[in-house]
């Protein structure tokens, strides 16, 4: 075994989607290995809550509540400002525009989750959100594969994002390189999150599902650039994602041989999915998913793209 563990972000009131999330995991891949699993909430769990999941889980379970400071509104931001952005993005329709805990949870995930307590005990970690499925069985173990490929990212489904979340974001970071150039990695994935190096193209990892190295998450650089991000209050005065800002960060400082598709794992997670396109495979695995379904042959996925730069053949 080796030195990680799942994560989830959720509250009570998750525990029915959570609990299907947990017996997906057991079913297809924990079951065998027993990996630690680790619940994080800005609110206390209750003893049923508890109960119940440490039941479902096949591994030690741990439960952590997030601190005020890494769930909340730093000092510099001007809450009437962010109030006004929310006012407005709700009257735009976009999704999630007026939620306050949304934004909360998307600074927590792209800053905070790494350096909780129970967290620094570990190298990678597997983040798994309520309701989702994996749809075949995955019989290897997925953290040592990252070790020993020397792998420090891995994704199933990559998308477009909603232009209207993230309008200053690209901005933000041109500025973050131009101060400090040397972070940029110059085998990295810049031409997959950008055209021409001046406008971003809105390709993101969806991170609802990730396998990842944490040491990238705590590493100068990634520090520099969560602090410079935060600092310009994005997160707030626009609806910046996790998602995006992983990704970007990804593309830009970390190596791109380092980054890792699971074209193997079948999973879903609402409205998309990922399915393996082999068929062989799909038999082995006792997948239970159509290959035609999967996100990564249609126009949203930018998964293609990331095959052509990486040289990968589509499988």
């Amino acid at each position: 075994k080796r030195n990680a563990t799942f994560v989830s972000l959720v509250r009570d009131s998750d525990i029915s989607g959570i609990l299907q999330s947990i017996e997906q995991v057991e079913k297809r891949f924990n079951s065998i290995y027993h990996y630690d699993w680790v619940f994080l909430n800005d609110g206390d769990f209750s003893e049923e809550f508890r109960e119940k999941v440490q039941k479902a889980c096949s591994g030690n379970v741990y439960f952590g509540k997030v601190p005020r400071e890494h769930w909340g509104y730093p000092d510099f931001i001007d809450q009437d400002k962010a109030a006004a952005v929310r006012e407005q993005m709700k009257n735009d329709n976009i999704i999630y525009g007026d939620s306050e805990s949304y934004r909360h949870m998307c600074r927590f995930e792209s800053g905070f989750f790494y350096r909780q307590e129970l967290m620094l005990n570990y190298k990678y970690y597997w983040r798994v959100e309520p309701d989702i499925k994996l749809y075949c069985n995955i019989p290897y173990d997925t953290f040592a594969f990252m070790e020993d490929n020397d792998k420090q990212y891995g994704f199933t489904i990559s998308l477009h994002e909603y232009e209207t979340t993230i309008k200053t974001l690209w901005k933000t970071t041109k500025e973050f390189i131009q101060e400090n150039p040397d972070t940029v990695n110059k085998n990295g994935l810049m031409q997959w999150v950008t055209e021409d190096g001046s406008r971003y193209n809105m390709c993101h990892f969806w991170s609802n599902f990730e396998i990842a190295d944490m040491d990238f998450w705590r590493s100068d650089t990634y520090s520099a650039y969560f602090d410079y991000l935060d600092k310009s209050g994005g997160f707030f005065y626009e609806r910046w994602g996790d998602a995006p800002v992983h990704s970007i960060a990804v593309a830009l400082f970390m190596d791109k041989n380092k980054v890792h598709h699971f074209d193997d794992i079948g999973y879903w997670h609402i409205p998309f999915n990922n399915c393996p396109l082999v068929n062989t495979l799909r038999n082995e695995r006792q997948c239970d998913c159509a290959p035609a379904d999967s996100l990564l042959l249609s126009g949203w996925s930018c998964t293609k793209e990331f095959y052509k730069i990486v040289g990968y053949s589509v499988p």
